[in-house]
């Protein structure tokens, strides 16, 4: 079963859409293998484009930080936050149908209550200099923990709705 079975893909790209203007963070529904099954793209801050735009910086911060958070999501069922290692948050909800992992939502981008970017990992990993890095984050936005935990628990809720539907009447 794909996620496509139980939602049309239209129908994820509106709760991408509707999480992205809910919490200003990028929002993505990805299959069971972390790939991203709509089209959905907004830059939420100027640093991720540029780390995105390097193979380094796409393998391993971007899909590295989606791969573990999403590993813990599923192993615990339910939302979890975490940062990846430029220092963002990440966020994940698992989407699980009559116990079968099918995918998750992320969301991601912005800067955890008191977290910061971290520039030596972003140096290390796709050879930015410090200033550039400096140029392109000091204007991310930030989210608290209780902002963090209560989308969350929006997604989560969402996301039983979907699949509770989807359960008992096969829509």
């Amino acid at each position: 079963m794909e996620l496509s079975n139980i939602l049309p893909l239209e129908k994820w790209l509106g709760l991408e859409k509707d999480i992205f203007e809910m919490s200003g963070l990028a929002s993505n529904v990805f299959n069971v293998d972390g790939i991203r099954i709509t089209d959905f793209k907004v830059w939420v801050n100027r640093l991720c484009p540029a780390i995105k735009a390097d193979d380094s910086g796409q393998s391993f911060i971007c899909a590295v930080a989606h791969m573990n958070i999403a590993g813990m999501a599923k192993e615990n069922k339910g939302a979890f936050i975490g940062e990846c290692d430029a220092g963002l948050l990440k966020l994940v909800v698992p989407i699980f149908v009559n116990g079968e992992f099918l995918g998750a939502v992320g969301a991601c981008g912005l800067l955890l209550d008191d977290s910061e970017v971290d520039s030596f990992m972003i140096n290390r990993t796709i050879g930015m200099d410090y200033e550039k890095i400096e140029g392109l984050s000091h204007d991310i936005k930030r989210i608290t923990s209780e902002e963090a935990e209560a989308l969350g628990k929006y997604i989560a809720g969402r996301i039983g709705k979907i699949v509770s539907d989807f359960e008992k009447h096969g829509v």
